[in-house]
């Protein structure tokens, strides 16, 4: 099984309580506030899209009291910004007594550490550049020196994607989460929030709850040892795999989802971040469904992305982690094996009543006593051999022609005809089929004890799998609607798929079973 850090059962309390007293007040706003604390730990960013008075902004000032030393910078971009208002004026004084062009930054961007920029895309090339290598790399270029910059998160909104201009792409790009926020939907929640007096830029989060600068650091170190299993690394496979897809289709031509290779590691980092706080050793399925955050560039592309993701959830899985596929086809293999060597087929040829004209047998040649060489399919069956019974005999069109005595004929398939005091019998029309006859018998002692290596390996690994779906290896179905950052809902996919999973595994176990019967037992 998957170890998780000795530390975990505390960090995940730990978040826990962090997480709802970030979000007491922000009614609605408890997506927003879980992935903004997530990014922030992962050292990533978020965009968030909205019209103006929807809160973006309050998210950015509740999270930097997730920080013991949280110093936030917040601003308004417009297109007259300047790099003297983000991140900092020039020094005068090095300028003239060291020729050096250098900013003061410290209480601008470059020495904050939760920042939040409005209105990102009206800031000019000059800004843009600049936060470039802060965003992805966290480094600030102040004059001719590097500055490692401390800023833990960066969250920028605006109420308007970026135009389609290739020179928004590069900063857009640097976004890894981005989060659509609109009005609160829920009336209860409305009528909560115009009448709640509460201060909701009050820092209310209790000292021990908040992260440090040294914590969050040793946190990364036990980040980055987080496993990724077998189940995740297939599924985000499968997911890209159908994004490209996606790309190919004509109709999504004009807005293809742009994924590239530095937004997938990021989003792996991602999702070790939320096992690690959701105090775990591995990251599992659950976490998966961050990725639809991370994966859309329109906001209509959303909705698609979401369901290729559940799709890779719901129907692979754990079924590739365990190579359920695989383990199916060498069931199969050995199956044929054991009827190779349990089974002699006798295969002969046996001549069967040939229906004609749908529900109609025909005398198989040309009747000269009477009219008529079709009978009712129906009328023949409840013929015997002893007795007359009136049989209809019609043409080939099908017309009513006659109606004689008849009976079965001591020969198989031949009808016996009672007409004009005359016994005559009349052979019906028949084709060939192939009968097969199966013999059993015991195999060799030696192939009875090489089928027993073979049961007993897959038995075993079968049993191997149930017993890590049991104990919740990889996942434990009990914490699966307790997970931090994605929706209890969600749980009932994994819950799904790991249903099905266990049962394909019984039933493999039990064509196994029935296989051990079949070259051990004595034949009959």
């Amino acid at each position: 099984m998957t170890k998780k850090p000795t530390d975990s059962p505390a960090i995940r309390a730990r978040m826990a309580r962090l997480l709802g007293d970030l979000s007491q007040g922000l009614y609605e706003r408890e997506t927003a506030v879980r992935l903004a604390l997530l990014t922030a730990i992962a050292g990533e960013s978020l965009f968030l899209l909205g019209p103006p008075g929807v809160g973006k902004s309050l998210i950015a000032r509740r999270l930097k009291y997730a920080f013991r030393d949280g110093k936030a910078f917040e601003y308004l971009m417009s297109k007259f910004s300047t790099p003297d208002e983000i991140f900092g004026p020039i020094s005068i004084k090095k300028l003239k007594e060291e020729d050096k062009y250098e900013r003061l930054t410290e209480n601008y961007l470059p020495g904050a550490n939760v920042v939040f920029l409005d209105e990102i895309w009206k800031a000019g090339p000059a800004i843009q550049n600049a936060l470039l290598t802060i965003l992805n790399e966290r480094i600030y270029r102040n004059g001719e020196n590097e500055i490692a910059v401390e800023v833990r998160a960066i969250i920028t909104a605006s109420n308007e994607l970026p135009p389609p201009d290739q020179q928004l792409a590069p900063i857009w790009d640097r976004f890894l989460l981005r989060l659509e926020i609109g009005g609160i939907r829920k009336m209860d929640n409305f009528l909560r929030m115009v009448v709640d007096t509460q201060d909701v830029y009050e820092d209310n989060i209790p000292q021990e709850l908040k992260l440090s600068q040294s914590e969050l650091e040793k946190w990364s170190a036990k980040i980055d040892e987080i496993e990724i299993p077998a189940e995740v690394l297939n599924t985000l496979q499968l997911i890209r795999t159908e994004i490209d897809r996606y790309n190919t289709q004509p109709n999504n031509a004009a807005q293809p989802l742009l994924i590239y290779d530095r937004r997938w590691k990021k989003m792996v980092h991602l999702l070790r971040t939320s096992a690690f706080l959701n105090g775990r050793g591995a990251v599992d399925l659950m976490d998966c469904f961050l990725l639809p955050h991370g994966l859309w560039n329109r906001p209509g592309q959303l909705e698609k992305v979401a369901a290729i993701v559940v799709a890779a959830v719901r129907q692979h899985g754990y079924n590739l982690a365990i190579n359920l596929q695989s383990l199916k086809k060498e069931v199969a293999d050995f199956e044929a094996d054991v009827v190779s060597e349990t089974q002699i087929v006798h295969r002969s040829e046996r001549a069967q009543l040939l229906p004609v004209v749908e529900m109609y047998y025909r005398i198989e040649e040309e009747v000269k006593q009477f009219k008529g060489r079709l009978i009712s399919i129906e009328q023949f069956r409840e013929l015997d051999l002893e007795d007359y019974r009136s049989l209809n005999f019609y043409d080939e069109d099908k017309n009513l022609v006659n109606r004689i005595k008849a009976r079965k004929g001591r020969e198989e398939n031949q009808l016996e005809v009672f007409f004009n005091g005359s016994l005559l019998s009349f052979p019906l029309e028949t084709q060939l089929q192939e009968q097969r006859e199966i013999i059993f018998k015991k195999p060799h002692r030696v192939v009875v004890a090489f089928f027993d290596q073979r049961l007993e390996k897959l038995r075993h690994y079968i049993q191997t799998q149930l017993e890590k779906i049991e104990q919740g290896d990889e996942g434990n179905l009990a914490e699966l609607q307790q997970h931090l950052f994605v929706p209890a809902e969600r749980a009932e996919v994994v819950r799904a798929n790991l249903e099905e999973v266990r049962e394909d595994l019984q039933q493999i176990q039990l064509r196994l079973d029935k296989l051990h019967y079949a070259y051990a037992a004595d034949p009959v």
